[in-house]
C-alpha cells in the first residue's frame, strides 16, 4: 500500500471514529421521553389553567425550562434536559396547586359570606338574643 492510500484509510478511520463518538453522545430514549411529558403536561396545564393569575408565573417558569430542555436535547446534552425536563414539570405542578388553592380560598370566602348572610337575616327574623 502506497502512502497516499494509508493516509486516506487513516482520515477514513479518523472520520468514521468522529461519527461513532457523536452518535454515542446522543441523548437517551429516556431523556427525550421526559421532556416529550413534561411538555404535554405543559400543554394541558396551559389549557386548563388558562392565564389565571395565581398561576402565571410558574407556567411561565414552566414554558421556559422545557425551552431550555428542548435545546439540551438538540445540543445533545443529557443531564441538563433531564434536570430541565423535571423541573418543568416541577413548575407545572406547582401552577396547578396554587391554582388549585386559589380555587379554594374562594370558594371557602363565599362560603363565609353566605354563612354570615344567613346569620344576619336569622338574627333579623328572630330578634337580638340575650
Amino acid at each position: 500500500m502506497n502512502t497516499l492510500h494509508r493516509s486516506l484509510l487513516s482520515c477514513f478511520c479518523v472520520g468514521a471514529a468522529t461519527l461513532l463518538m457523536l452518535g454515542g453522545c446522543s441523548v437517551s430514549q429516556a431523556t427525550k421521553d421526559a421532556v416529550a411529558r413534561a411538555d404535554t403536561r405543559y400543554q394541558q396545564a396551559q389549557q386548563t389553567l388558562g392565564n389565571s393569575e395565581g398561576s402565571a408565573f410558574e407556567l411561565q417558569r414552566a414554558k421556559d425550562h422545557l425551552e431550555q430542555a428542548k435545546k439540551a436535547v438538540k445540543d445533545n446534552d443529557e443531564k441538563p434536559a433531564q434536570r430541565l425536563a423535571q423541573q418543568a414539570e416541577l413548575d407545572v405542578e406547582l401552577a396547578v396547586a396554587k391554582s388549585q388553592q386559589a380555587t379554594a380560598r374562594k370558594a371557602a370566602a363565599e362560603l363565609q359570606a353566605s354563612i354570615q348572610q344567613l346569620r344576619q337575616e336569622t338574627e333579623r327574623s328572630t330578634g337580638p338574643t340575650r
